[in-house]
């Protein structure tokens, strides 16, 4: 049998999650400080994984929408 390779996720940087929402990357900071987007802080820089950033933009769609 074969083992199946885990993937590892790819990790958004500050300034690509900021181009992927269209938004100021100071905004991601602010919001990672209100604790209302949650990143992956390694050393010095934090990472986000789109999967989790595209379950939570379609999260907060269903609370507008209620």
């Amino acid at each position: 049998m074969k083992k199946q390779k885990q993937r590892i996720p790819r990790l958004m940087s500050v300034d690509e999650l900021a181009d992927y929402l269209g938004l100021q990357k100071q905004t991601i900071y602010n919001w990672l400080h209100q604790k209302k987007i949650a990143g992956i802080k390694i050393g010095k820089v934090w990472r986000f994984d789109r999967k989790y950033i595209d379950e939570w933009l379609a999260n907060c769609g269903k609370a507008t929408n209620e």
